[in-house]
């Protein structure tokens, strides 16, 4: 994609769907999916599902607000086109400030609101078409993509990233599997495209999406040339089968209160297994390009780290929110009190100091040199996601430390409609004199929900291991952080007088300090757009 377009030329909106569209959007696909054993007759209307479908829905009525629109929608120059932010490819730093204000937002209403993995994996396709293409000297590969990318952006679609194999023996590489189908691959070229089976292990709302981007989970060596394919189909496509875990907690308690979060919102995942399931050549983005498999591979982890951070902070904000609250029905005041006040600074530095790795991650983000589009900086990229990754769980002690352990000792929700005790308990379990006892107890249900019940640990588990392993993230840091002009600054001071070397491994890894070559002028700088006064109802600030 190239760089932001200076032409004056009028842009025109794709036609954006609402969330009742999406839904009824759902009901013409008809996928083969299994939740809990049975098969799900109509993925939109599914009760086990619903949360998942309410999550994406609120997506698309986000986009169609007029006072979020400067964040949820973004225009690609190429096309002169005003298209959702979840589905653009970034055209400067200012798009990826952009995105996170987005994404931050959706996921302060949806715990997590899944579609912006779609972003992610475009930007990916991007570079990595763009680098075949340049590597061969053609344009097919590129041409491919953006005409997929045409398409998802003017129907609005929902896409399911099927990324992580199976992956069977995991000491052995994809072609040295006893079992092949532990990784999807192709099995047969022919005239109309290829034919691919294997199985995806992890994949995000896979039930409710609309078409699944499958994409290599690792790099390839030559002699896994057949697994490295990148490809677009359907959800309902002949030969795909889907096992999916129910989104949320969409049957506790329904009439009482319980799962007050999660019954409204959730997420699926599935394991998605293809069988010999034929996909034309319009939609092989590359099959057997072993050689570049890598590049995707790492544009997406870089997008995908980036965005988590702005997931995450969204569902700090629900903490640092609900904390405050439950501090005040508790009947005590964290601006007096420092036990209470510093574990609240200690949740918001936290929230706060990953999401302004995001923040630097955009400013100083790069222009790809092959595709045009802007790649966030991977150090700050991945040292964000490893902060939210491991100190999730701080920021579930913290809330538990603010609100007392009522969050997990109070009587079930039943209790508040018996006639024998529900006014007894009214009585004996209000704190605050001015915060009725239901409030009370509504907030610490709701900490209970997002912290210490299913959904937590869930929540936590996501955390911890979505877009790679905290140890995968610890590599790219080291590989991209610049210790070795770090060393020689040392040795310049020490006055060794020792000469940079290519071969010293130590001093290998270099750059430049951030603003002495360019200053703060590089092409796409970030300009953030201002939010109206409304936002402040609903975000950080």
């Amino acid at each position: 994609m190239p760089a932001a377009s200076t032409d004056t030329t009028a842009v025109s909106r794709v036609s954006l769907m609402s969330g009742d569209a999406y839904r009824e959007s759902l009901r013409s696909y008809t996928p083969k999916v299994y939740v809990d054993g049975r098969e799900v007759a109509s993925v939109a209307d599914d009760p086990a599902l619903r949360p998942g479908v309410n999550a994406l829905a609120f997506t698309y009525d986000f986009a169609l607000r007029p006072e979020r629109e400067p964040i949820a929608l973004a225009t690609q120059s190429r096309r002169r086109r005003v298209v959702s932010r979840m589905l653009h490819v970034d055209e400067s730093a200012g798009d990826l400030l952009n995105k996170l204000e987005a994404v931050r937002g959706l996921c302060q209403e949806t715990g997590c609101a899944q579609r912006y993995l779609a972003h992610d994996v475009l930007n990916g396709i991007a570079q990595a078409t763009a680098r075949i293409d340049d590597a061969k000297g053609s344009t097919e590969h590129r041409a491919r993509f953006e005409a997929y990318l045409a398409h998802v952006q003017d129907n609005d679609l929902s896409l399911g990233i099927a990324m992580t194999d199976a992956k069977g023996d995991r000491s052995r590489r994809p072609h040295r599997q006893a079992n092949p189908d532990t990784y999807v691959h192709v099995v047969e070229r022919n005239a109309k495209g290829i034919v691919i089976s294997g199985t995806k292990a992890i994949v995000t709302g896979g039930p409710y999406m609309h078409e699944f981007l499958v994409m290599p989970s690792r790099s390839m060596g030559p002699e896994d040339s057949e697994f490295a394919v990148c490809c677009a189909v359907r959800v309902d496509a002949p030969g795909i089968t889907i096992v999916a875990r129910p989104a949320g907690r969409p049957g506790e308690k329904l009439e009482h209160g319980d799962a007050l979060f999660s019954r409204r919102y959730g997420q699926s995942t599935a394991v998605v297994m293809f069988d010999r399931v034929a996909v034309p050549w319009d939609r092989v983005f590359y099959a057997g390009e072993w050689e570049h498999s890598h590049v995707l591979t790492y544009s997406y982890a870089t997008h995908h780290r980036h965005t988590c951070i702005a997931a995450r902070a969204g569902f700090g904000d629900l903490l640092i929110g609900a904390g405050a609250l439950m501090c005040e029905a508790n009947g005590l005041d964290p601006g007096r009190k420092n036990s209470l006040r510093d574990p609240m600074v200690e949740l918001i530095t936290i929230t706060e100091g990953f999401f302004a790795c995001g923040v630097a991650a955009s400013v100083y983000a790069e222009r790809d040199p092959h595709s045009g589009s802007f790649m966030p900086e991977p150090v700050f990229s991945n040292i964000g996601k490893l902060l939210l990754a491991t100190k999730i769980y701080d920021m579930h002690r913290l809330a538990h430390e603010v609100s007392g352990g009522l969050v997990v000792a109070l009587p079930g929700p039943d209790e508040d409609h018996n006639p024998a005790t529900a006014a007894r308990l009214s009585e004996v379990l209000q704190a605050a004199p001015d915060i009725p006892y239901d409030k009370r107890i509504q907030t610490a249900r709701f900490i209970e929900d997002l912290t210490a019940s299913y959904q937590g640990g869930w929540y936590s588990v996501i955390s911890l291991h979505g877009g790679g392993s905290p140890a995968a993230m610890k590599q790219e840091i080291w590989r991209n952080y610049p210790v070795g002009s770090k060393v020689e600054l040392v040795e310049r001071l020490l006055e060794r007088g020792v000469l940079h070397d290519e071969k010293r491994a130590i001093t290998k890894n270099r750059q430049p300090g951030k603003c002495c070559d360019t200053g703060c002028t590089t092409p796409g700088q970030p300009v953030m757009v201002a939010l109206p006064a409304s936002r402040n109802s609903t975000a950080r600030r």
